[in-house]
């Protein structure tokens, strides 16, 4: 891991290396990537089946081989422990409720002189989920992803998840059942966004597509946007901690871990203004890491991306994190709280030692589907609203254009846009000739 300290010199351009931790270099990728969507885009099945033979190591024979039947999804639901059951329908209870409270209304505005204003909001009708199933399956993310489609209306909600050597994930199967989920195919990777984006003679193009993956799939997603719409183009996952002298090094080595788990590129990143604290962090990540089940990953993770930040004070670790806007912040100092109002950048920001990010990850509500790699500057949490769109809603009187109408063609005459001032203005001496 690398040891970074604000005071000496070379400190800036360390720095810049931690800022640009989440550059994908899609142009290695990208050709491959749009050969893949192309030959989707015009051989559909065909191109499916030579696509999962070379990646996931097994031959499609026919469409119906792509489909996980609802009855697969019961069945793995029904084998479940009753722990293991009762804990899924926790989360998605948890998160449904917090979605809930997205959902977007429309509204409508009525003004004295007759002009009606408002927003209408649609849901997609056809929404299409991506959900990882390389080095793990992700379950979590099946809800994540599927219950704001649920919650703004989605009519038809398609998943795609790639099954290695035709073998499913029983759980993200039970995780299906859990959220009603009928439309489902075997199907990963770049092939599966194109499959998505472009539909084929089989399988309807969607709306929108979501959720995570590897450097293939956000190069994928970026490729088709504009065919249809995307949530994010995210990276690797990271998260960044601010503690103080009185934070727990243990509980920060496992929150740090907790990401360095996922991918050997996902970053961690500590940022406090007390050596003692680092150096008992660093200390227990040593320990640690070797009785991890995925050690190999997690040791990978930490010692090439793993960064330790020494600052002056708390201040200049709010600074450092507001520059870093990472995908998860924690906040483990005395009053968490009162450095809230001060945090600009985060996909999402846990507050106190008992928040680990974790909770945040399965079931504490708010979507675990985030910016990534300083992305949070502009890009949101996935939410309710990217499953529905809104169109304007207008309507005038005679009245109101009488008011606003000779101002309207005036401006479109000053852009020589003559024909939109007299569909004005055409009006207007309409409504005058009736009067009189």
């Amino acid at each position: 891991m690398k040891y970074l300290d604000v005071r000496l010199p070379e400190f800036a351009n360390e720095f810049q290396q931690v800022l640009s931790r989440g550059k994908m270099d899609m142009k290695e990728v990208s050709s491959l990537v749009q050969e893949l969507l192309d030959e989707i885009r015009t051989e559909g099945l065909d191109a499916l089946k030579k696509h999962i033979a070379r990646f996931d190591k097994w031959e499609v024979k026919s469409f119906e081989d792509l489909r996980i039947s609802p009855k697969e999804c019961l069945n793995a639901y029904n084998q479940l422990s009753s722990e293991l059951k009762s804990a899924l329908h926790l989360a998605y209870d948890r998160i449904y409720a917090f979605h809930r409270k997205q959902k977007m209304q429309s509204w409508i505005d009525c003004e004295e002189n007759g002009s009606i204003l408002g927003s209408k909001f649609t849901p997609m009708e056809r929404a299409g989920l991506y959900i990882p199933g390389g080095k793990a399956a992700y379950p979590s993310s099946l809800l994540m992803n599927a219950i704001p489609a649920i919650v703004a209306g989605v009519k038809e909600i398609i998943v795609c998840s790639p099954t290695p050597h035709n073998q499913a994930n029983p759980l993200v199967l039970a995780a299906l059942h859990l959220c009603g989920i009928t439309e489902v195919y075997k199907v990963g990777g770049a092939s599966a966004i194109g499959l998505m984006a472009y539909g084929c003679k089989e399988i309807p193009k969607v709306d929108v597509i979501t959720g995570p993956g590897n450097i293939f799939v956000a190069c994928a997603k970026k490729l088709v946007f504009g065919e249809v719409n995307i949530d994010m183009v995210a990276g690797p996952s990271e998260i960044a901690i601010i503690a103080d002298s009185q934070a727990n090094p243990l509980y920060i080595a496992y929150d740090l871990l907790s990401q360095a788990e996922h991918d050997e590129m996902a970053s961690s990143i500590l940022i406090s203004d007390s050596a003692p604290l680092i150096e008992s962090v660093q200390k227990h990540i040593e320990q640690i890491l070797p009785s991890m089940p995925r050690a190999e990953i997690a040791g990978a993770s930490i010692k090439n991306r793993a960064v330790m930040i020494y600052t002056r004070n708390l201040q200049e670790s709010i600074e450092i994190a507001n520059a870093i806007a990472p995908e998860h912040l924690e906040v483990l100092t005395t009053t968490p709280f009162d450095t809230l109002p001060y945090i600009k950048h985060a996909g999402a920001i846990f507050l106190g030692e008992h928040s680990s990010e974790p909770i945040g990850d399965y079931l504490a509500g708010p979507n675990h589907t985030l910016p990534t790699g300083g992305s949070a500057r502009f890009f949101s949490p996935l939410g309710v609203e990217h499953f529905m769109k809104k169109s304007s809603i207008i309507a005038f009187s005679a009245t109101a254009l009488e008011e606003v109408g000779e101002s309207c063609a005036l401006l479109a005459q000053s852009e020589s846009l003559s024909a939109h001032a007299q569909a004005v203005l055409t009006r207007l001496d309409s409504i005058k000739s009736k009067r009189e």
